[in-house]
């Protein structure tokens, strides 16, 4: 079986069932045409074998499906040979962080998560099935994670709130034996260090020189704060609401005490504006505005990262007056960092070798293959290569494939 990337029912029909539904009500669609796309879902289901007569029943069903069964009872690995599990992913949500739309709910959510297998599928390949769960206790998502975990190959959590989504990510790596990941938290963090990298190439200097500042303490800054440092930034600060994350600050989560250990070598306090002078990098996660005068503080040829949806931290024609390379969430202006760049390929390739799970050098194999994807016609407005490069995906599923080999953690 297999997600289907078009909306199975025809446009005359979806629109004759809802005009019976609402007593002749004009549809919403003729208002507004995401409706219309939207209207009976963005799946379906369709089989991969044939079933056209009593033996293809007969193979398909009963009784031939009971050697399969009888098979992988014997043998609980061919498990992975005989039925969709190798090739499709969980795409699970509680629906307490969705886009920019915040705590919305299981049944709001679905939309995107639909959306979201639909890209799975579309640009790397793997099937998904969208599960928005109604609960948000953290026990009661990861208990019904691992008793779903047996008809899938991968998990990719989505849209769930911090910092219970770090909690949630951690037991669920250390209870499966599958690929657990968290897409707001790293896939975020490697198409950020994918760009990074040909900025600073494009710039002639290296990771370890650059000092950077992250405006945003949640799932995605957290992550791309570990991702940076791991890569070999200079230095960098992170801060919330209430300023620069630092050791002696003594309002800080556990999650920001750890981020306080691994960055800010510094030792910066005060605001985020007080921490851009002098910085290379701006990277926004957070929303807000971050005031024109703070970014003409930071150094001569610095990037903008802008990347809150629909309104960046800085406006790209502001963010030009002073950086060298700018980017943003956004698809209408140059070097959107979208994390559909990497999460198809690093679960395409996590399941290629059966991974157990997903390693911090795979995601980093996954960045640099990104960049690489870039090449020569690296530029400034062309720092990171579009979600339709037909490259990206077979790229970054080779080097994460080859990436758990080398870390042990591939299992064919």
């Amino acid at each position: 079986m297999a997600a289907e990337i078009v909306n199975p029912r025809s446009d005359s029909e979806s629109r004759t069932g809802h005009e019976e539904q609402d007593g002749g009500a004009e549809p919403l669609e003729s208002f507004d045409p995401a409706f219309a796309l939207h209207r009976g879902g963005k799946m379906a289901v369709q089989a991969t074998v044939p079933l056209r007569d009593k033996d293809d029943l007969s193979l398909a069903y009963t009784p031939g499906v009971a050697k399969v069964c009888s098979a992988i009872a014997e043998q609980p690995d061919l498990v992975h040979d005989y039925t969709w599990k190798s090739s499709v992913v969980a795409v699970v949500t509680d629906g307490t962080a969705v886009l920019g739309l915040g705590d919305i709910g299981p049944g709001a959510s679905l939309p995107v998560m639909e959306g979201k297998a639909i890209l799975f599928k579309q640009f790397g390949g793997v099937d998904a099935v969208p599960l928005a769960l109604d609960c948000t206790d953290v026990d009661e998502i990861v208990e019904t994670v691992v008793r779903l975990a047996p008809s899938f190959g991968g998990v990719n959590l989505e849209d769930i709130s911090a910092p219970r989504c770090f909690e949630i990510e951690q037991r669920l790596q250390e209870l499966l034996d599958i690929p657990v990941f968290h897409d707001d938290q790293h896939g975020t963090a490697v198409v950020s260090l994918a760009a990074l990298r040909n900025a600073a190439r494009l710039s002639g200097r290296s990771l370890g020189e650059l000092r950077a500042v992250i405006s945003g303490a949640g799932a995605a800054g957290v992550a791309i704060a570990k991702m940076l440092v791991e890569a070999g930034i200079g230095d960098i600060a992170v801060a919330d609401r209430r300023g620069v994350v630092s050791r002696d600050r003594e309002d800080l989560t556990p999650v920001k005490r750890e981020v306080a250990r691994f960055t800010n070598k510094a030792g910066l306090s005060g605001s985020l504006e007080d921490a851009l002078a002098g910085a290379d990098v701006f990277i926004g996660v957070s929303g807000g505005t971050v005031a024109e005068a703070a970014v003409a503080s930071m150094a001569e040829g610095a990037f903008v990262f802008a990347m809150a949806n629909p309104d960046p931290e800085v406006h790209p024609e502001i963010a030009h007056k002073y950086a060298a390379v700018v980017a943003t969430g956004r698809s209408d202006f140059p070097n959107q960092i979208n994390n559909v760049l990497a999460f198809p390929g690093i679960f395409a390739g996590a399941l290629q070798v059966r991974a157990s799970r997903i390693t911090e050098g795979m995601k980093l194999a996954a960045a640099e293959a990104l960049a690489a994807v870039v090449g020569d016609d690296l530029a400034p407005d062309y720092v990171i290569p579009s979600p339709f490069d037909e490259r990206v995906a077979p790229a970054v599923t080779a080097a994460v494939a080859a990436a758990a080999r080398a870390e042990g953690v591939a299992r064919r």
